[in-house]
């Protein structure tokens, strides 16, 4: 017993003094480590500390880029930055012929390009793996309860309740509006030319103007005043301006900055909208009839309404709506007017400037396009269009298909990991890196569309381009493919057709208006110099 005691205290002391050796140890250590750092100056620590990110900072884009093309290494934490702020066509070219996939890290933002038509397609179908995140700042400017960034059942229900104000009886009801808003701004666009001496002048600014003016028409119709629209034109440039692919870091916060001015106008953009909601609800309840898309919502709610208040009152005789909706306040329309007016002001704007240049640079086509509407309008430029007029217009249909191809107005829509993501066997996207599949390179692939670099509205006539749907990825795929495709291609119809017969336009190249600028969308580099006159009345 005794010499187990003894054993036992021997452990201790031993145990005792080991421990007190390793605390010695960890004390000399901190001790040391303390000295060492006392030793540095700010600046040695801050270099200390910005290595030590820049290294993580490689060896994470090292890791994530793995067999995609893409730069070997990154540019110190901000990667390409400084060109990402003046995007360069032939560079995005030259991206997407790089790879089906292809990569580049921007500050902490690792980017997957998809140029593949089927990857890309795979990716606007994945649903479960991608949301749509457009660019990183627009949850910013749209709010994240936007429409455009709903996802899975929400987004489906959401969209269920949209699907009526795009029906062919609705489609039909907007036209009388929009060809207003045409006829005004064609006058304009004459008197703008005059009163510059009949010289060209650029239209990049009154093109966006009238594509504004346009779809603030449609959506909310006279509700909002002529004033509201140009300077909504005008803060819309600076929204625009904003959606950079990656802005720098806490930029909402700085002012001036482009994401501060594009929070500022899109503020004011939602007020604007909100206040006709308003508007709306109280003239439909009137017994109004309906003009604009807020009008025929207003009326969806109502309808709901009736459906919903008669069932809860045990009636079984009630007509069910198409759809039953849920009652939205004025902000949630805004917000939803808001997203239709991002995702077409841009896109309109670039569209109509690409109709107006391409069809004064082929004046037989044009011919052909107007000898349409006087036949389609028995020689009266006044006269009511109707959809079945416009679908009617054989060569306009697709000439402005041709367009839509020739200068999609969009070429990439970028998306979220919302988790990690095989995308093919070799390659999985990490959890949190954007996915942009890109839409220019299969409207430009050769084996669908054979010279794709040349302007042919005759092969969608003759020739096989109407059935090349998996290539037709103007207006995206999948879940969050473009609710008004079929709206979009009827309008820009409707506009080229009446312009023809209303006025004369010339357009005046330069030796950089087949090169493309970068604005959220494509556009001639020179900014589309033009002329408008008068074109005489078409005689009966």
């Amino acid at each position: 017993m005794e010499v187990i005691q003894n054993a036992s205290i021997e452990a201790v002391v031993a145990n005792g003094t080991f421990t007190s050796a390793q605390t010695l140890h960890d004390t000399n250590l901190q001790t040391a480590v303390s000295e060492l750092v006392a030793g540095l100056t700010g600046w040695q620590i801050f270099l200390t500390i910005l290595l030590l990110l820049v290294g993580y900072d490689q060896f994470m884009y090292i890791k994530w880029k793995g067999p995609l093309p893409g730069p070997m290494f990154k540019i110190p934490l901000v990667g390409p930055f400084i060109p990402a702020l003046y995007p360069h066509f032939p560079g995005y070219v030259a991206k997407w012929a790089s790879g089906k996939l292809s990569c580049v890290g921007v500050f902490h933002k690792f980017v997957v390009m998809v140029s593949e038509r089927d990857l890309a397609r795979k990716a606007f179908n994945s649903g479960s793996y991608l949301k749509p995140c457009l660019v990183p700042v627009a949850e910013t400017l749209l709010g994240p309860s936007a429409f455009v960034f709903l996802d899975g059942k929400s987004h489906v229900d959401f969209r269920k309740g949209l699907n009526g104000l795009f029906t062919r009886k609705a489609l039909e009801s907007y036209l009388p509006i929009q060809e207003e808003v045409w006829k005004e701004y064609f006058d304009i666009f004459v008197a703008d030319s005059a009163a510059n001496g009949g010289k060209p002048m650029p239209y990049f600014g009154p093109f966006r103007e009238i594509g504004c003016a346009l779809s603030c028409r449609t959506f909310v119709g006279y509700y909002i005043s002529d004033s509201a629209v140009k300077k909504i034109a005008a803060d819309f440039y600076c929204i625009t301006a904003a959606l950079e692919l990656v802005n720098i870091p806490l930029s909402l916060w700085i002012p001036y900055s482009k994401v501060w001015l594009g929070k500022r106008a899109a503020n004011n953009v939602l007020h604007e909208f909100a206040k006709c909601a308003a508007m709306s609800k109280v003239n439909m309840a009137t017994g109004k009839k309906p003009t604009c898309i807020v009008d025929r919502w207003v009326l969806m709610m109502m309808e709901s309404k009736r459906y919903t208040d008669a069932i809860a009152a045990g009636k079984t005789d009630v007509e069910k709506p198409t759809v039953v909706i849920r009652q939205f306040d004025d902000m949630e329309i805004s917000r939803t007017l808001f997203t239709f007016l991002f995702a077409s002001q841009d896109a309109s704007s670039s569209s109509t400037t690409w109709l107006f240049q391409i069809s004064a640079q082929q004046p037989e086509m044009l011919n052909r396009i107007r000898q349409e509407q006087i036949e389609a309008r028995k020689g009266n430029p006044d006269s009511d269009l109707t959809l079945d007029m416009l679908e009617g217009m054989t060569f306009t249909n697709a000439f402005v298909k041709e367009v839509l191809r020739y200068r999609p107005p969009v070429i990439m829509v970028p998306y979220e990991a919302k988790r990690a993501y095989a995308i093919t066997p070799e390659y999985t996207v990490p959890k949190g890196a954007m996915v942009v599949p890109s839409c220019y390179p299969a409207l430009h692939d050769p084996e669908v569309y054979p010279q794709p670099e040349s302007f042919d509205p005759e092969r969608w006539i003759s020739g096989t381009a109407e059935k090349q749907t998996k290539n037709w990825l103007v207006f995206g795929a999948g879940p969050h493919q473009c609710l008004a495709q079929h709206y979009v291609q009827l309008t820009m119809v409707a506009m080229i057709g009446l312009a023809s017969v209303r006025v004369e336009w010339e357009h005046f190249a330069t030796k950089r208006s087949e090169d493309i600028k970068v604005f959220a969308t494509l556009f001639p580099m020179d900014d589309c110099p033009m002329v408008f006159t008068k074109r005489e009345e078409v005689a009966a």
